[in-house]
């Protein structure tokens, strides 16, 4: 009796050892059951905590380190390589007086971590490139790119550009540029957060009130309906379309393409609102990364309320150097291209998310060359539908290609939309997806609401009773298990 007591026991433990230690086929994401668990042990330690700055630096640095070993491994010690060297360099630049030394520094700081990124994210697309040109037999490296390098990259490097360019002061000690980097509410999917807006956070005073709180947690509770109901469900459609597009009608077709245009929003922005809710528990803020997007009237204003941590940080550090709108109308059409270029080869290693980038860069071009005919363009209703429309209508396309496997997938999904659409079938299509449709359409709905609104029902919330909430966190849990796939799904934005 006893030993099978203690075989079992001996299971139990061997069961949880596994379960904590890194599985590259179950990465820890925000949306599963076990970072909840190790969440919910994490949050009385940090209250206790909080009132001593140096111990509870060191405990959420351990926490964070440990979240993105279970999302990535070994590479957390990469992470720890990158912001000692980032932090050094960037000691050394603030001790440097002479401007050629200091931008070597910087140099070299940027240069690193680029050079760490390329390596990790387009070794083989620029090998798969160069063998294409002298026809060679292509054998891909056996690389695994660390979830959210891209991410921490770009945050680093601001620091060190903006340490470089006296902006802002190098941190005293090593843990709290460590703390800024790791910090795990950000760590892998962003928001991209800036040096001088986090870190004065950290020295602050951590009394946290039910604004802060509640707060938290209603955009916790909106991120998970986001992520694990809406976009997870709905994408199961969306996948069957851009994995067999030749099967499918124009009308199948066109709301596979809506469903993704729909479905990307909410697993990225699902994912921020878990990011800022979190963080909000802790006392800390990390700044609105989407703002109603698809409401957007030109691409300008898009890029103004889509990933607003990666538009605002492309903006500074690319488009500003490169000269910005100062250098007369075609160098500026020149650096907005060059800008969204970038931003598309940021997104991934491949020649489709290249012209997806281009494409924006050349709309955004084109925006900007027609202002003074729009202009004179009366301001009602229909002009401001259209604009939508015409908006609305381009950067679902582009998310076609940013989706679709292949190009000549992309424009085989295109072409069947134009070609074979037939509106008899939308009824059809209706009755056989009804849930789908029925939220989709909630969905959109909800994305046209007002801001106040918004702000309005988060503000009731706050006040409700203690009970009240738990009720409707219950709920939500329900609603997640109803609509949840057999595998948890990892968020969009993981690959990049």
């Amino acid at each position: 009796m006893n030993d099978s007591i203690i075989a079992q026991g001996e299971a139990v433990v061997s069961s949880l050892g596994r379960m904590l230690l890194y599985d590259s086929q179950a990465p820890m994401l925000f949306s599963s059951g076990l970072f909840w668990l190790l969440f919910i042990f994490f949050l009385p330690v940090f209250v206790l905590l909080r009132g001593s700055r140096n111990k509870m630096v060191l405990f959420v640095i351990c926490f964070s380190l440990y979240f993105y070993y279970k999302s990535s491994g070994l590479f957390f010690l990469m992470l720890i390589a990158t912001s000692l060297c980032d932090w050094g360099l960037s000691l050394a630049i603030a001790r440097t007086r002479r401007r050629g030394a200091r931008l070597a520094l910087m140099w070299t700081s940027v240069g690193l971590s680029l050079s760490i990124l390329g390596y990790f994210k387009y070794a083989n697309f620029f090998l798969w490139n160069w063998n294409q040109m002298v026809e060679g037999n292509f054998h891909p490296l056996d690389i695994i790119l660390p979830v959210g390098i891209s991410f921490y990259t770009f945050q680093s490097i601001s620091y060190v550009v903006d340490v470089y360019k006296e902006r802002i002061q190098p941190t005293e000690n090593w843990f709290d540029y460590l703390f800024f980097l790791s910090f795990f509410p950000a760590l892998v999917a962003g928001p991209i957060v800036r040096a001088d807006y986090f870190l004065p956070q950290i020295h602050a005073d951590r009394k946290v009130g039910r604004k802060s709180i509640y707060g938290g947690l209603w955009l916790i509770i909106a991120g998970i309906v986001k992520k694990a109901i809406i976009a997870d469900y709905i994408s199961q459609y969306n996948d069957l379309i851009f994995n067999e597009p030749s099967l499918y009608t124009g009308v199948q077709t066109l709301m596979g393409v809506l469903g993704y245009t729909m479905q990307i929003y909410c697993d990225f922005s699902g994912y921020s609102d878990m990011a800022i809710g979190l963080a909000l528990i802790m006392g800390f803020k990390l700044g609105l990364n989407f703002d109603s997007p698809y409401q957007s009237r030109n691409l300008t204003e898009f890029w103004r309320r889509w990933h607003i941590s990666l538009s605002s940080w492309l903006r500074d550090y690319v488009y500003i150097p490169l000269g910005g709108n100062r250098k007369g109308t075609i160098r500026t059409y020149v650096n907005n291209f060059l800008t969204m270029l970038i931003g598309g080869l940021w997104h991934g290693a491949a020649w489709k998310f290249v012209f997806w980038g281009a494409m924006h860069g050349v709309g955004l071009a084109v925006h900007k060359a027609s202002r003074p005919w729009l202009e004179k363009i009366p301001d009602n209703f229909l002009t401001n539908f259209l604009a939508w429309l015409v908006t609305f209508i381009y950067v679902s396309l582009l998310w076609v290609f940013f989706r679709a496997a292949s190009f000549e997938d992309s424009v085989l999904i295109i072409r069947n939309i134009f070609v074979d659409f037939q509106w008899n079938q939308i009824p059809q299509f209706f009755e056989a997806r009804m849930v789908w449709c029925v939220m989709m359409l909630t969905l959109i709905v909800l994305h046209f609401i007002p801001q106040k609104y918004a702000d309005r029902c988060q503000y009731v919330f706050i006040r409700l009773p203690w009970v009240i909430k738990l009720v409707i966190f219950l709920v939500v849990v329900q609603l997640v298990i109803e609509f949840m796939s057999e595998e948890v799904s990892p968020f969009i934005y993981f690959q990049f």
